[in-house]
């Protein structure tokens, strides 16, 4: 062993080190929302709707769900301690209104985790749909368009989204475990490894939290607690370099930064699934990464590809190392994460 491997962090061993053609085999991700819990969130639903209560101030406690909760404890268990994702099958969205389909979704997140910020309007329910942009502007996210979005993780412990309606055709959601990805860059290039544990400058994409830069310094890879944790956009370590003051990317993180994108693209490692309406897929952001294929769409409006997303904060997430607080805010378990810009009100609006 190479000195620099042995004094890199463990190969990870545990259930969240997958092989994509390996689990896109099984169906042990996919929980089918029995008729029982799904009679508890209909009828949730269509009262709160009824009710006009603002969808971004739910709470668990407004959504009971004597049958599901323990189930959806099980699965959020499995999501930030085993495998890092499911997907619940089920929700009658022929059954429901937009709006009591958006406050099913809500209300189910909100027994997952406390749901956070996702732009600087404070917006607690995301619309991911084409809205004619482009990701070379580097102010626009790249959810806001068509375009592939490449592998990637959020600025929250889960990101959850729910399908209103798919695509004419793409828009594949697609998976690659991030620790899978470290042992494979542990074993073949230990060198690159060592640098991606080291800071880089990564873009704030012009929502800027008063008193900062308009970037922040951040590994792609964490080691803390004996766990491993992964954040990474590499539009985002690219953009940072458009601010003079940024660290430079030094052609050895930039070998590194191309080897990782390799890895998650690499057909032995990642999977994908293709949602239909009613899906809604949950995804750790520590050990995982997640991406989109490119998609065409319908051409009338009502058809158009369209899924809701919430970034949650489960109370018994990991501990993140300190560093962290530069995206995450607060550090403490079911109070973290999100985009918080002085003077933003939390809002679910229906609309993007």
């Amino acid at each position: 062993m190479s000195s620099i491997a042995a004094d890199l962090p463990p190969e990870v061993t545990d259930r969240s080190a997958w092989y994509g053609p390996d689990m896109a085999k099984r169906n042990d991700w996919v929980e089918f929302l029995s008729d029982a819990e799904l009679v508890e969130v209909v009828d949730n639903a269509r009262r709160l709707a009824a009710s006009g209560r603002e969808i971004g101030q739910l709470s668990a406690a407004d959504f009971p769900l004597p049958r599901l909760a323990p189930r959806l404890a099980a699965i959020t268990d499995e999501v930030l301690n085993g495998r890092g994702f499911a997907l619940l099958r089920g929700l009658p969205m022929d059954r429901l209104s937009y709006r009591e389909a958006a406050t099913a979704y809500f209300g189910i997140g909100a027994h997952v985790g406390a749901a956070r910020s996702q732009n600087a309007k404070g917006h607690v329910l995301g619309h991911v749909r084409d809205l004619g942009l482009s990701s070379k502007d580097p102010n626009v996210r790249i959810y806001q368009t068509s375009e592939r979005q490449t592998y990637h993780t959020d600025s929250c412990d889960i990101v959850a989204l729910l399908c209103v309606r798919p695509a004419k055709s793409g828009g594949l959601s697609a998976l690659v475990s991030a620790t899978t990805m470290w042992n494979e860059m542990r074993r073949a290039r230990p060198d690159l490894a060592h640098e991606l544990l080291q800071p880089m400058a990564h873009d704030r994409r012009g929502e800027v939290p008063p008193g900062q830069k308009p970037y922040y310094m951040m590994p792609v890879w964490s080691w803390y607690q004996g766990l491993l944790t992964v954040f990474h956009q590499r539009q985002y370590w690219d953009s940072a370099q458009r601010f003079a003051d940024a660290p430079r990317l030094t052609p050895r993180q930039v070998e590194a930064l191309d080897m990782f994108d390799a890895l998650a693209n690499d057909p032995r490692l990642h999977m994908f699934m293709e949602f239909r309406p009613g899906d809604i897929q949950l995804v750790h952001n520590h050990s995982l990464l997640h991406d989109r294929t490119a998609f065409e769409d319908w051409p009338e409006p009502e058809r158009r590809r369209h899924l809701l997303r919430l970034w949650l904060a489960p109370r018994g997430a990991r501990p993140l190392p300190p560093h962290f607080a530069q995206r995450f805010g607060s550090l403490a378990p079911g109070e973290r994460g999100g985009i918080m810009i002085e003077g933003t009100r939390l809002n679910a609006p229906l609309e993007a």
